[in-house]
């Protein structure tokens, strides 16, 4: 007789709802679950690919020992004696920093492993933290922090109640929403069109989202900033309703808002005509973009990777931010609202340094106790006091999805000790000394700490295991405090009775009793007597459909978090970075800017800006192993405009080499016309053709990594985020495949 398991899915911020049939061990069907009060049955298809990674073959179910002949498999007390005791001894000889951390993506989707890493990492001692945070968000983080005091206060897009949606370098389509947790977007984007509202989105490719849209306006690679100033001063020289923008923000924000005439004179010399030449968008068109903006009942601003990963990014988020408040459409509805969730994971959490300490080698800004990654591969290259010589990962793959991943490859070899938590033998573990595999997803409960605070409707779902976990396996959060138990131990002093003390008793709480603690001092909790209604676990393993907490309310000026608890539109880093914006503005008219000159002109042979590509099916690096994903035909394709291709003299599907200044790759060519003209893309997440990789299907289909061809010394450096979006390339036919770029 068939089990019917209710759960979340852990694979992307969505967190859509699923229904799991299992009969005799083996799962049957994966739905969506009709009956979860936020996705309504919506599902893609890496929901359904659970399955594959729960029988995958290539899945490493014990710790791997890497000898000189290959792999051996250890026992569990052996592998984290090995491992703490190498860490401990690399840091007896290199000092406490010679030790570094990477957490990848998936270790924000599981609960155990945001409970358990910080604990391990403060035994560890060291200020060489890394995440993939500074390939991805880190200038949401940073305007959060410097303008409401905490660097998990990023305002969410009210989409379902938006009379007016503008957005920037974001594809919801195909990433399923991000920063933006919102199952069944193109559901909730028709839902928005058919109350009579507009979506706008401004990207230099026509992506799905694009296609969508009422309006799609193409914009130069790293010229959103650009746009942005200009659009926010337009909002602030007009009043095209009659004030009532200006009349909304004097009503409910300016009472605790400073810094509006700072903005209003900084973003004076972003003419609508100034930025034409670095942004490619009409003055009229931008005015009418305002204009559009401005006269909507509601609106809202958003913008996702395309906005952070480039040279601007943080002054990308903040001028976003600003342009929602000014126009009164900051903590409303239908503008951009604060999630309130279950677990107040802003009140549980530090507010985020800034600046605090810096990079060794290349003096790169310090933000929530993290290091840009861009900087990890020179500090394990560069010798001298702090060099990193040993480097514990979890759940990411850097090798593909950092900057100049080539680059930290061979620095990966050259490392003392390699430990990584993962439970594949990928392009980055393939360099491990040792490898501790965790449960699979399916193995181990789970309850979205991260996005439900990022979430466009306030939820609440817990979900249990499917299967148990094989006998003897460990899960992540375990690993994590058995690592930190035994560096406590072997430590040259140990630590002291209050930390021993509390790891101890966190380690016997585990995740499911802290997740109840976290509830009951929740917002909708009632607190730590047990006699107190409100919500607690329990309620939710009532209910595996999830509970609905309400939509998004306005929760200002009580939620910021900034000393003085007042909302700060004009931070000194910010403002003083528009200085640096102004260099891209042109001389004269007809002057081009140096992101025109960059690229050169389209259509004629040159250099082209590349930007990447999200995928439905794909997962940046790890969902390349499963079949059921890989059919059809090649997705790592280079697309390209018809004019650029005509003049290169290539055709489509023809065989190209990419060049950038760190690197080159050959990929199969798409002749597309939703690419803007002087621009290329390539997907991310590809390039499993490495030797050593333990990943049969992957490597069947490996494509090409765009991070061999992007720049670790492209950062933006008011944030350190990378710059990935617009890296000047050259394309042409590779060798060999003359004839077929001739057809």
């Amino acid at each position: 007789m068939a089990e019917i398991h209710y759960r979340a899915c852990p694979l992307c911020e969505a967190i859509c709802g699923l229904r799991i049939e299992v009969q005799e061990g083996k799962v049957t069907s994966i739905r969506g679950d009709d009956d979860d009060p936020f996705s309504r049955g919506h599902l893609c298809p890496k929901a359904v690919a659970l399955q594959d990674i729960h029988t995958d073959g290539d899945r490493l179910r014990r710790p791997r020992l890497r000898t000189g002949d290959g792999w051996r498999e250890l026992e569990w007390p052996e592998a984290l004696d090995l491992a703490a005791r190498r860490l401990r001894r690399v840091q007896e000889e290199h000092g406490r920093h010679s030790v570094a951390v990477y957490l990848g993506n998936p270790t924000v989707h599981n609960y155990g492993a945001l409970l358990y890493a910080p604990a391990f990492i403060s035994a560890l001692g060291t200020r060489n933290r890394f995440s993939a945070t500074s390939v991805d968000q880190l200038p949401h983080h940073l305007a959060g922090r410097l303008m409401f005091g905490h660097m998990l206060l990023i305002p969410v897009p009210d989409v379902d109640r938006t009379d007016f949606f503008l957005m920037l370098g974001a594809n919801p389509l195909a990433s399923n929403g991000s920063l933006m947790t919102a199952p069944g977007i193109r559901r909730r984007l028709k839902e928005l069109q058919g109350r009579g509202g507009r979506l706008v989105v401004v990207d230099p490719r026509r992506t799905e989202t694009a296609k969508l849209a009422d309006q799609h306006l193409f914009i130069r690679p790293g010229g959103d900033a650009l746009l942005l100033a200009a659009l926010l001063r337009e909002l602030l020289h007009s009043s095209p309703r009659g004030g009532a923008g200006e009349e909304e923000f004097q009503r409910r924000l300016a009472p605790f808002t400073d810094g509006l005439e700072a903005v209003r004179e900084a973003v004076e010399p972003f003419t609508p005509e100034a930025v034409e030449a670095g942004t490619g968008v009409a003055p009229e068109t931008l005015r009418q973009l305002a204009r559009d903006f401005a006269e909507a009942p509601s609106a809202v601003c958003y913008g996702r990777m395309g906005a952070s990963t480039q040279a601007f990014g943080a002054l990308c988020q903040w001028l976003i931010n600003v342009i929602n408040t000014v126009t009164g459409n900051l903590d409303r509805p239908g503008g951009a609202l604060f999630a309130r969730p279950a677990v107040d994971v802003v009140k549980s959490s530090g507010r985020g340094g800034v600046g605090r300490f810096k990079s060794r080698v290349r003096g790169l800004p310090e933000f929530g106790g993290e290091l840009p990654v861009a900087a990890l591969a020179e500090e394990m290259e560069t010798p001298g006091e702090g060099q990193i010589r040993a480097l514990v990962t979890h759940a990411g793959n850097p090798a593909l999805s950092t900057p100049n991943g080539r680059r930290l490859e061979r620095a990966l070899g050259e490392l003392d000790f390699f430990v990584a938590i993962d439970f594949y033998v990928n392009e980055t573990t393939r360099h491990a000394d040792l490898i501790l595999p965790p449960t699979g997803p399916l193995e181990h409960e789970h309850y979205d700490l991260a996005f439900h605070a990022l979430a466009v409707r306030n939820t609440a779902r817990f979900s249990r295991a499917v299967f148990d976990a094989e006998p003897g396996a460990l899960h992540d959060w375990q690993i994590f405090d058995q690592l930190r138990s035994r560096l406590q131990r072997f430590g040259p002093r140990k630590a002291p009775l209050k930390k021993r003390l509390a790891g101890w008793l966190t380690g016997r709480l585990g995740p499911r009793r802290l997740l109840d603690l976290g509830l009951r001092t929740g917002p909708y909790g009632g607190g730590l007597n047990p006699l107190a209604k409100g919500l607690r676990l329990r309620n939710l393993l009532d209910d595996p459909h999830g509970i609905d907490l309400g939509p998004l309310e306005p929760s200002l000026p009580r939620r910021l978090r900034t000393r003085d608890r007042r909302l700060h539109l004009a931070p000194e880093e910010l403002l003083a970075d528009l200085v640096r914006l102004r260099e891209h503005l042109p001389a004269g008219d007809s002057a081009g800017s140096s992101a025109q000159a960059e690229t050169g002109t389209p259509g004629e042979p040159g250099a082209l800006q590349l930007i990447g590509r999200r995928q439905v099916r794909s997962n940046n690096s790890w969902m390349h192993n499963y079949p059921r994903l890989m059919r059809g035909k090649d997705r790592c394709t280079l697309l390209m405009h018809p004019d650029d291709a005509t003049a290169r003299g290539l055709a489509d599907g023809a065989r190209v080499s990419v060049r950038s200044r760190v690197g080159s790759i050959e990929v199969p060519l798409e002749v597309s016309d939703e690419m803007m003209a002087g621009v290329v893309s390539l997907p991310h997440g590809w390039g499993h053709g490495r030797s050593g990789v333990e990943l049969e299907t992957a490597t069947e289909h490996p494509g090409a990594s765009i991070n061999d061809l992007t720049d670790d010394q492209r950062i933006d450096p008011v944030s350190g985020n990378a710059a990935f979006s617009g890296v000047p390339v050259t394309v042409q036919a590779a060798a060999g495949a003359g004839e077929e770029a001739a057809e």
